[in-house]
């Protein structure tokens, strides 16, 4: 896999989980959240937990890559800060498709 399509593979994994705590009722789209006779919904501090877990998983995605295209690059605290702001900016069509579209 070369430089570029690496990259573009991080960025379309990142819209897709940034997304996915907001549109689905799951714990990371596979187990079920809460008892299977009720209908229990996630609340925004669960979606928001599980938003943190997956924002690791593709920095861990990344840096494998990363790793098997050559030597890492040094990364400070200004990196995180950056990445997940954006990790969070693109989860943001899934928040408002589950808080704020009304639904009729």
């Amino acid at each position: 896999m070369d430089n570029t399509s690496s990259v573009w593979l991080i960025i379309a994994l990142s819209v897709v989980l940034a997304n996915l705590p907001f549109l689905n009722n799951r714990w990371f789209a596979l187990l079920p959240f809460g008892k299977r006779d009720t209908a229990a919904s996630k609340g925004l501090q669960w979606r928001l937990l599980e938003l943190v877990v997956l924002y690791f998983v593709v920095g861990f995605i990344g840096l494998t890559l990363e790793h098997n295209l050559g030597q890492n690059a040094p990364q400070n605290w200004e990196f995180y800060a950056i990445t997940s702001t954006l990790f969070i900016t693109l989860g943001f069509p899934g928040f408002v498709y589950q808080y704020l579209w009304r639904r009729r």
